[in-house]
């Protein structure tokens, strides 16, 4: 087995939809900004794999046409919002297993306004037995868009369960605001307090509108390659993929009627589980994380489902500051989903790029001091997830 480098990161700036190009220009754009921060060639990449949700078949091909006409494969990648780091997950296994030496992992989303809906209601939904939980467990709420459903069902199960206060929820919002100020890239860079957030709509259970994700447009790419093809090639190698792990659904999503379970903790413990034996690591010797914050809700559970603290334990962890500069581990220093923005297909790539930057000490004022390994959680219902570990040589 090679071993991984990231040797080139690259994303466009979020924007609100109808304020970006077209996906096929966002993804061009990032995909040149990482071949740049590689220092190759488009025409030294042997593969590429591309990852959108909204679009027609062959969206890769358009988006890298508009880079280079080399022949290479093209292949196109579409897992919900794990899709970018589906994308990563496809790129590191080809250079690990000796498959290529280089590779172009990038991923797009050019949305429109509003909450996420069907986009083939002739058809059955692949979320069809996720809802049907949701219903079940919320009859009268059919009009509440399905992942605010999904997701703030989970955040109330959670404070049902611990007795945890709607300000912890709005606390890591706060958060997610203030790490966005430093962030250039990133959609709301407005600083928010937990009064501001709890005064803003309420749209379901304790979840009021500043705690959801925005839709927006953007792209994100990484150059992922062999140590020899670094070498060879004089790109940086301080930067490498110590363990990465993809799971889905397990019984227990739709057996045990727990919408904590519906919105993926399982796979979430099961691939942090892999990462960590993977990188002979744990917990406590990350430094950096940047998690799926779709909805504050999905945060706080995160936290207990990577093992950053334990069961229940998890507004403590907030309250105290140990999410956050000066704290255990720092989330999200990039603002998250929550801050930065969300376009789906970007989003995995997106959070590798900010690592990478926080690993080679890169990330301006939100540096996080002496930043040696960095932990990356993506998770998109239906349903995958997909957990990587970042370290330096």
């Amino acid at each position: 087995m090679k071993k991984v480098i990231v040797a080139g990161v690259g994303m466009t700036p979020f924007v609100k939809p109808g304020q970006s190009k077209s996906y096929d220009e966002l993804g061009a754009a990032a995909a040149r900004l990482a071949l740049a921060d590689a220092g190759i060639s488009y025409d030294k990449i042997q593969q590429a794999f591309v990852g959108w949700v909204y679009g027609d078949s062959t969206s890769g091909q358009a988006a890298l046409y508009r880079v280079g006409l080399s022949g290479i494969p093209i292949i196109n990648v579409n897992n919900n919002c794990s899709t970018g780091s589906t994308a990563l997950f496809l790129a590191r296994q080809a250079v690990e297993n000796g498959i290529v030496d280089c590779v172009l992992a990038l991923g797009f989303e050019q949305m429109a306004p509003g909450a996420l809906g069907l986009v083939f209601p002739d058809r059955p939904s692949p979320l069809g037995s996720f809802i049907k939980i949701a219903d079940e467990t919320f009859p009268d709420c059919g009009e509440v868009p399905m992942a605010l459903r999904l997701f703030g069902g989970a955040g109330f199960e959670y404070q049902q369960k611990y007795g945890t206060r709607n300000e912890t929820f709005a606390k890591v919002r706060a958060k997610a605001s203030e790490h966005a100020v430093h962030n250039d890239k990133a959609i709301f860079r407005e600083p928010l307090s937990v009064e501001d957030v709890m005064s803003s709509p309420q749209l379901f259970k304790n979840l009021t509108r500043l705690q959801c994700c925005p839709p927006t447009c953007g792209g994100a790419a990484a150059v992922i390659c062999s140590e020899e093809f670094a070498r060879a090639h004089e790109m940086r190698q301080d930067v490498v993929i110590a363990g990465q792990a993809m799971t889905t659904d397990f019984p227990s999503t739709f057996e045990e009627n727990s919408m904590i379970k519906v919105v993926g903790f399982d796979m979430t413990v099961r691939a942090a589980m892999d990462v960590y034996n993977q990188a002979g690591t744990g917990p406590d010797d990350v430094d950096v994380v940047e998690l799926h914050d779709c909805f504050t809700a999905n945060e706080v559970i995160t936290y207990e489902a990577l093992g950053l603290c334990g069961a229940g334990e998890a507004e403590r962890f907030i309250w105290d500051g140990d999410n956050t500069y000066g704290g255990k581990v720092v989330t999200n220093p990039s603002g998250g989903l929550l801050s930065k923005g969300h376009p789906l297909g970007a989003t995995g790539l997106a959070q590798c790029t900010e690592l990478v930057l926080q690993l080679r000490g890169e990330a301006g004022a939100r540096q996080v001091e002496k930043a040696r390994t960095a932990l990356q959680h993506n998770l998109g219902l239906g349903g995958a997830c997909v957990v990587t570990m970042y370290q330096v040589r």
